[in-house]
């Protein structure tokens, strides 16, 4: 068996939270193309639903939506137990749903503060310790965060204190959760993308005019596409990365280099 088959997921299930667009999508598209059963994970479960037809339609694959509001434990417990119902098992996920408040810090309120921190950081612990409980109890699993490389540098022109610091704690939170089970058979590792063209960042009125000045300080003078994460997520969800946990994958074309 050559490299390219081991790195299938044939027979293999798992979700992808933030899973309706963007980010989500993509590798969530690319899990099911490698053969993996999927659900869409998503507050906007109309969008989900849309994307769950589409990805099911292209590769074959058992594809099903889930509305789930991952800052609350309940949602994300009955998401969990409803995934591993009907896809069969749950090998994997990635815990991707994220936000961003652009405001100065003197001028972010706590609410702000806090909503971003719920999202970002607090909804991939619940994410992470009730899937990685599910899967310490079967045999093992890999989880995938999404970080940032916003977890390593602080972004200009742009304020976002409280996301920088929402995706650093990630990073510490992957690491944290890798070492504890790294002999029980549960492998954890993030990714941390740099500035990523999706259709939030493209169509976002207050981000658009920024995208020149990102692409001038890149060193290759463009934005990341989302498909340019989905063979990592797919090496990370399958058999190939046994031994890869723990890491934070930067993928940011080499911005944070210098």
């Amino acid at each position: 068996m050559g490299i390219v088959e081991k790195m299938r997921l044939d027979n293999k299930a798992g979700f992808v939270t933030g899973g309706a667009r963007g980010i989500g999508k993509a590798t969530a598209t690319a899990f099911a193309e490698a053969g993996a059963d999927i659900a869409i994970v998503d507050i906007d479960i109309e969008e989900a639903e849309k994307t769950a037809k589409e990805i099911a339609e292209a590769t074959g694959r058992k594809v099903i939506a889930i509305k789930c509001d991952v800052t609350k434990e309940e949602e994300v417990q009955a998401m969990v137990d409803q995934v591993a119902q009907e896809l069969g098992s749950l090998d994997f996920c990635h815990a991707n749903a994220g936000i961003c408040i652009n405001a100065p810090a003197e001028e972010m309120t706590y609410a702000q503060w806090s909503k971003v921190i719920d999202v970002n950081l607090n909804s991939i612990f619940l994410t992470d310790t009730i899937v990685g409980k599910y899967m310490l109890e079967h045999g093992g699993g890999s989880i995938i965060n999404t970080a940032s490389m916003s977890g390593h540098i602080v972004n200009v022109p742009q304020p976002q204190c409280a996301y920088n610091a929402s995706k650093a704690g990630v990073i510490m939170l992957t690491k944290s959760l890798a070492v504890e089970w790294a002999k029980k058979g549960v492998r954890v590792n993030c990714i941390s993308p740099g500035y990523i063209g999706t259709e939030l960042i493209m169509n976002a009125p207050h981000l658009k005019s920024l995208i020149e000045q990102w692409n001038a300080m890149a060193p290759m003078g463009r934005l990341g596409s989302p498909l340019e994460l989905q063979s990592i997520c797919v090496y990370l969800a399958g058999e190939t990365s046994g031994f890869t946990t723990g890491s934070d994958i930067v993928i940011d074309g080499a911005f944070t280099s210098f």
